[in-house]
């Protein structure tokens, strides 16, 4: 079992005043001023995250598309120079090993981003998966810090310390090298909040410098410091899935609804041909959003009651401050995932009604 770790980052929460806590083997803010406070700016304004914890894996050689495409579900023979995509990484049996950000770098020059409590077990698997492949497969996690610029205002507080053309990076496109307040970083238009914004890569010594920069250039524009609380009720009200939640070893990217992100027709990988088999045959479970219209607040695990008995679980559930409604997602039997349909969520022995409605919740406007 490893230590829990800390961040580059970590005497900068405390500093701000975050409330600590271990997330997935690492110390990190679950929220600084509150979660609400924290999410309106985001929606709003701006918020900035350490997103740090998070795993870097390096993929390089002759070999590097063919690798990842038998390691991936999506096609990422797509990809172009700079640009990014969403994937998930199935095991042969079609569950889901994790699912990542691919920047593809060059040719044969490839960086994931990983979920922080699967750096080991990824890592693992992925070089396990070279047999027959000219790569090398290097995790730089440690070696690399992550910051998140997270909101409407986010391009126009970081404009204020790059000379970089912001207004040229397209969602899901990255700048391979630039200078932010003086450092060396890689610069993403991505992000896990439903909002615009950027991700910035950069070496440990410079997290802190970038924070602080970021923070002065964003003082008079609203920008907040961010946890995890509000990561996760943003990422909720978008709809983007929480791997060990929404996804694990036991459910598919086809049962998460992430069917766009698995391209069955673009030749072998890990977990196509059950991922095929569930397509042709149909799912016997579908993951489904619900807005609970009884009091009370779903949480993971709770059961789901249809027809009189459980028809699946709660996967994640909270109260939703940009639309004031208790919302979750809930992997239930096909037959009860439809719009509309009349569900119970098992809230500490009783029972409070739901409702399946359309997903994403909530979507930015532009």
């Amino acid at each position: 079992m490893s230590m829990t770790q800390k961040t580059p980052l970590y005497d900068i929460h405390v500093q701000y005043g975050g409330k600590i806590i271990e997330f997935g083997g690492w110390m990190l803010p679950v929220q600084y001023s509150g979660i609400i406070a924290e999410h309106r700016a985001v929606r709003e304004k701006a918020g900035l995250f350490d997103v740090s914890h998070m795993g870097e894996v390096k993929v390089n050689g002759p070999d590097a598309l063919a690798y990842l495409q038998k390691a991936v579900t999506n096609d990422v023979a797509r990809l172009a120079d700079y640009q990014v995509q969403y994937t998930p990484m199935c095991y042969p049996d079609g569950g889901t090993v994790d699912d990542l950000l691919i920047y593809r770098c060059g040719a044969q020059e490839y960086l994931l981003v990983i979920n922080a409590a699967n750096i080991a077990k990824d890592y693992d698997w992925l070089k396990r998966n070279t047999a027959g492949f000219n790569v090398t497969v290097d995790n730089v996690s440690s070696q690399t810090a992550q910051l998140a610029l997270q909101g409407p205002l986010a391009q126009t507080i970081l404009s204020q310390i790059t000379q970089a053309p912001l207004d040229k990076i397209g969602y899901y496109w990255f700048m391979r090298s630039v200078q932010v307040a003086g450092r060396q970083v890689m610069l993403s238009r991505t992000g896990y909040t439903g909002e615009d914004g950027f991700e910035i890569y950069c070496r440990n010594e410079d997290a802190a410098p970038l924070w602080e920069a970021i923070m002065t250039a964003g003082k008079n524009q609203g920008l907040l410091p961010a946890g995890l609380g509000c990561r996760d009720t943003l990422r909720l009200e978008a709809c983007l899935p929480l791997y060990g939640h929404e996804l694990s070893p036991q459910i598919s990217p086809l049962e998460a609804g992430l069917g766009y992100f698995v391209k069955l027709d673009k030749g072998d990988f890990n977990g196509r041909e059950v991922l095929l088999r569930q397509k042709e045959q149909g799912l016997t479970r579908k993951l489904a959003g619900f807005v609970l219209t009884d009091r009370g607040v779903a949480r993971s695990e709770y059961p789901v009651i249809a027809a009189g008995r459980q028809a699946g679980q709660v996967t994640s559930g909270s109260y939703s401050p940009t639309l004031d409604k208790n919302l979750g997602l809930a992997l239930v039997e096909t037959e009860f995932a439809g719009q509309g349909q009349k569900l119970e969520i098992e809230i500490r022995g009783k029972n409070a009604a739901a409702e399946v409605i359309a997903r994403p919740f909530y979507k930015r406007k532009g």
